[in-house]
């Protein structure tokens, strides 16, 4: 059967040159991570509630958002957290290989049915739900050495200015700014003026809610069909208030005899931030902390090239004074990892073709395996996208490991060839090979059967652990799989261009 590629070389050589040509696209489109994707799917559900305890939180939202969630397809388990600021946060974890996507449409799903259930002050400043994804990418601090520009104004330049052009980089899953400092009317109420007017909260927020709206007065003059109008006017009103001195004098209060109690009666109003709960600073100089999150599936490297252009590009429309500086890249850990894993390839493929060249004694059959192990160990790679997994510490460490393995497949095949080279002083490479591979095709598969019915059982492990083995089972035994191939395709018909037979012929003597 195999006798077939000795009878078509071409054949057989486009057969590896298609194998590298595949392996090589799968090298260009895998994801590069350090270590395989372990951790479970985890959605989060953030929730505020202004002015509730933790209490009040767990007992008015939380048991009802737990019981509605409970039993949701793939999910493991749930954490909660609630805090006394009016904040709560519930972590739902789903089994590992869970697609983020479809875990967020079941958990959305669960809430929405019991989204009525909810207090009405949490329905209107919403439960918020994303999926958390564990590999950050980048640590950015936006800062300034202006006194100028404190850490509210920065904050909200990163959040007007930056974040939209970040969050739309390729393979960037979540930018996120650290703390809250977006710009908020904040209304700091006098408990004891309130009390001596007796003035409760909720007719606070009611005369708020009343007196700053976004209007539709409507229109003036509008034709009813029957008569005709000259003039139309469209009515329009002045909208929400967004200046300090337009709450101060919303009437909180009023009475028939014309007294009225404004709100600066008995509060006092200011532009500042929504929370004051992280500070962040870099070098003693105010900053604001943006963290970028990766996507699934995205190549790090790439992603993190890409950003930095952007950064680079955005820097040049700062205001005087303020720049950007990368504390956390893990773009410097990732090439770091891998370009020690690449010298150690480098070397093991080194040492492996000396090896070979000392016991074959003849640099004609080293260079045989010298070209058969690359093209197994780079069509490794399509199966590796072929499982959906990534170039990480672990395939390619398990590459460092097959360099050994695949490399006999061509030395049994040059060492048989050698052999009727001995056997038949007088026989040509071509028909030496012709020979070789109707005795040692079958033992060749014979051994690949029995080297990945080692490995092949690993992948079948479950759990973190197993995603370990898995990677580096697949690794091993495409490669060796792959190796097989090319001794019975490739390596016959380089035996059969380059070998000599120089077996029972006088070597010349230098005089």
């Amino acid at each position: 059967m195999f006798n077939k590629f000795i009878h078509r070389p071409v054949f057989a050589i486009i057969i590896s040159i298609i194998i590298v040509f595949i392996g090589t696209l799968s090298i260009k489109r895998l994801p590069i991570s350090q270590f395989p994707q372990i951790a479970p799917t985890t959605v989060n559900i953030f929730i505020a509630y202004p002015g509730a305890s933790a209490d009040v939180l767990v007992k008015s939202t939380l048991i009802t958002l737990e019981n509605s969630l409970n039993g949701t397809q793939g999910v493991r388990y749930m954490a909660t957290d609630a805090t006394s600021a009016g904040e709560a946060t519930l972590r739902i974890i789903f089994e590992p290989g869970t697609d983020p996507n479809e875990a967020v449409i079941r958990v959305k799903t669960r809430v929405d049915q019991v989204m009525p259930l909810l207090p009405e002050l949490v329905q209107r400043e919403g439960v918020v739900i994303t999926p958390i994804q564990p590999s950050m990418l980048m640590y950015v601090n936006l800062y300034s050495k202006s006194k100028s520009m404190d850490e509210k104004f920065l904050y909200n330049y990163a959040d007007v200015k930056m974040i939209p052009e970040i969050s739309r980089v390729k393979g960037v899953a979540r930018t996120q700014i650290l703390g809250s400092r977006k710009y908020a009317m904040r209304v700091w109420l006098n408990p004891d003026r309130m009390r001596a007017y007796k003035i409760s909260v909720e007719e606070v927020m009611q005369a708020l809610q009343e007196q700053s709206i976004i209007g539709r007065p409507g229109r003036l003059g509008q034709s009813s069909g029957i008569a005709t109008q000259s003039l139309e006017y469209v009515l329009t009103y002045k909208g929400r208030y967004d200046e300090p001195k337009q709450y101060e004098n919303v009437i909180v209060r009023a009475n028939s005899e014309g007294e009225s109690i404004r709100l600066k009666d008995i509060a006092k109003v200011e532009l500042g931030s929504e929370f004051f709960d992280i500070y962040s600073n870099l070098d003693g100089h105010p900053s604001a902390a943006i963290v970028l999150k990766q996507n699934y599936g995205s190549n790090a490297s790439d992603v993190i090239n890409d950003v930095k252009a952007k950064l680079e590009e955005m820097k040049a429309s700062f205001p005087p004074g303020m720049d950007y500086k990368i504390s956390y890249d893990v773009s410097q850990f990732l090439d770091a990892s891998i370009d020690q894993v690449v010298h150690t390839l480098r070397d093991a493929f080194i040492l492996v073709a000396l090896v070979v060249f000392i016991f074959l004694g003849d640099w004609r059959s080293t260079l045989i395996p010298i070209i058969a192990v690359p093209v197994s160990l780079i069509g490794a790679f399509f199966v590796i996208q072929l499982f959906g997994m990534s170039i990480n510490l672990v395939t390619l460490f398990s590459l460092v490991l097959a360099i050994g393995i695949v490399v006999d497949n061509a030395i049994v095949v040059v060492e048989a060839v050698h052999a009727k080279f001995e056997e038949f002083p007088h026989i040509t490479p071509y028909h030496a090979v012709k020979l070789v591979l109707g005795e040692i095709g079958g033992a060749i598969i014979a051994i690949t059967a029995v080297m990945v019915s080692v490995f092949i059982p690993v992948s079948f492990m479950s759990g973190p652990v197993g995603t370990f083995y898995r990677q580096f089972s697949v690794t091993m035994s495409s490669s060796i799989i792959i190796s097989a191939i090319v001794a019975l395709t490739l390596t016959p018909v380089l035996c059969a261009i380059l070998l000599k037979n120089n077996h029972g012929k006088e070597k010349k003597e230098i005089s």
